[in-house]
């Protein structure tokens, strides 16, 4: 394989790390969380409250899985450079 497409999942893995780090602190925890340092309680008047936790749930779920694929995928390219002898 290409030595482009180590690069490519090493810049992916590092904006998904990024991403993910900050979805998860979005998330309301026992004591509030920092979601509600931005705007939770504003948001819990209104009614869609339930359906933001539910998009921060999946985009978190869609960032987890695309991070956890760039880590196989690194595996994988480096498994194969290393038995073709190009690392």
């Amino acid at each position: 394989m290409p030595i482009w497409f180590a690069y490519t999942l090493i810049v992916l893995l590092i904006i998904t790390s990024v991403l993910l780090t900050l979805l998860i602190l979005l998330h309301r925890g026992k004591g509030g969380g920092m979601s509600s340092m931005f705007g939770g309680g504003v948001s819990s008047s209104l009614a869609g409250s339930s359906v933001a936790e539910k998009n921060l749930d999946r985009y978190t779920v869609l960032v987890g899985l695309v991070w956890f694929a760039c880590i196989v995928g690194l595996g994988l390219w480096l498994k194969l450079a290393v038995n073709s002898g190009t690392v």
